[in-house]
């Protein structure tokens, strides 16, 4: 046996999740008819199917007491992965080896009958783990505590909110002995102090030395709990190492700045690395667009390109709390505009102003502009928000004969997240001392 024979063997003794070589393959049809076509045999001349690969030979491991994230893009094969490991899904080639009792929370309501009270799907599920009743009556009142949805675990799931789904299945997945927790975004569903018992419970379950496999596009949590991060990109594993690592990696693939699609190990200095913009390229095209954002103005000017730019200069729409970032926006003039003033504003999902400036509040006065004339302007701050998802706004305003005019306003026209592994009270952080004697 060779030395990598017996590397892989020991990493397979030592993970509880072993997951080798996957693929699964979906075959797309043009048409209804074409899949008949191809069942009854018809077809063996001609292949009437796209293959589409949603994941391509993923390789990964996790080891007892583990908590391992899986971000990715939209398509990326997170979901299916999960699917898979958890045997909803079968692979197309590869295997997935368990090793211990799974807890999965794989989308709203997985597993729940929709006829049957949350009481009936309590049982239902943890039957359909392997409890007798006397072992489920044994959970249940921790099981109930945790959910918190009074009278309504007598009433018929279908009647639930979204949040009371996700509380009931969180309580029965978490309160049922798991050796290995899989948690694929169902949290983003519950309100704030919901969220906050669940990574309690998160972290109970690490200190116990049990395993989490958790999907999410929250990247403060990713950054806050994980040990390890896997990101998957196009149904490939893309690369695979500590949070910060895997975050700034992946800003780089939403901004189209990740080069080649090469697997690349943890510890890898590209992944930290700067991406020059990329020349004749629009900013915005690496940012997430608010495709129903309010734009107005009397069109005397035009917001034509803006940008949000991290620590490293890359365009990006995840910040890291406690680093400096850039809102850059360029704006072309169209009519004469006396002394323009230029700004940007963030708000929180409700709508609610947090903060924001402008050119005028920062004493930086610009002159009068004429037809064809183009001006930027970049604000560079360090970002003190909490962890969490903002709006970007954007506007070129000024007076005219005293009167205030909006030549070009662009509400909430993107989206702007803010990455951080430590939160306190309110909307920003004071960064306090403390001492306790």
């Amino acid at each position: 046996m060779n030395t990598e024979e017996q590397k892989n063997m020991q990493i397979s003794d030592e993970a509880v999740i072993d997951v080798n070589n996957v693929t699964k393959m979906y075959k797309l049809y043009n048409k209804p008819s074409d899949r008949f076509r191809e069942a009854m045999g018809f077809s063996k001349k001609k292949q009437l199917y796209k293959e589409h690969y949603a994941l391509n030979n993923v390789d990964f491991h996790v080891k007892r007491g583990e908590c391992v994230g899986i971000i990715g893009t939209n398509g990326a094969g997170k979901s299916t992965i999960l699917k898979i490991i958890t045997g909803v899904l079968s692979p197309t080639e590869g295997e997935v080896k368990i090793n211990g009792r799974v807890s999965a929370l794989l989308e709203l309501g997985a597993g729940f009958n929709q006829e049957y009270t949350g009481l009936e799907n309590v049982y239902l599920n943890g039957t359909m783990i392997g409890f007798t009743k006397e072992e489920i009556d044994a959970r249940l009142p921790d099981i109930l505590a945790f959910a918190d949805i009074g009278d309504f675990i007598h009433q018929p799931v279908k009647m639930y909110s979204s949040g009371m789904f996700v509380r009931l299945a969180f309580a029965v997945a978490i309160n049922i002995d798991p050796e290995i927790l899989i948690v694929d975004e169902a949290l983003s569903v519950g309100d704030v102090f919901f969220q906050a018992k669940c990574y309690h419970k998160f972290e109970e379950f690490k200190a116990a030395g049990k395993t989490i496999l958790f999907v999410s596009h929250d990247l403060s949590s990713i950054s806050k709990y994980c040990d390890r991060v896997i990101l998957l990109n196009k149904g490939r594993k893309q690369a695979e190492g500590t949070p910060k690592e895997m975050v700034d990696l992946y800003k780089k693939i939403l901004t189209g700045n990740d080069g080649p699609q090469e697997t690349r190990e943890a510890g890898a200095e590209e992944a930290a690395e700067s991406t020059p913009i990329p020349e004749g390229k629009d900013l915005k095209s690496g940012l997430v667009i608010n495709s129903e954002a309010e734009i107005y103005g009397g069109g005397e000017a035009e917001i034509v390109d803006f940008a949000i730019l991290d620590d490293k200069g890359l365009v990006s729409g995840n910040i890291e709390k406690e680093t400096e970032f850039s809102v850059k926006m360029k704006v072309e003039f169209r009519a004469p505009v006396q002394d323009p003033i230029l700004a940007f504003t963030i708000k929180d999902l409700r709508g609610t102003e947090i903060t924001g400036t402008n050119t005028m509040f920062e004493g930086q006065y610009i002159p009068p502009q004429n037809p064809g004339d183009v001006r930027e302007v970049t604000f560079t701050q360090t970002m003190q928000l909490q962890g969490g998802q903002y709006l970007l706004s954007l506007g070129c305003t000024g007076y005219k004969d005293g009167e205030f005019k909006v030549y070009h306003r662009m509400y909430d026209i993107c989206e702007l997240t803010v990455v951080s592994d430590h939160n306190t009270v309110g909307f920003f952080d004071m960064r306090s001392k403390v001492k306790v004697k």
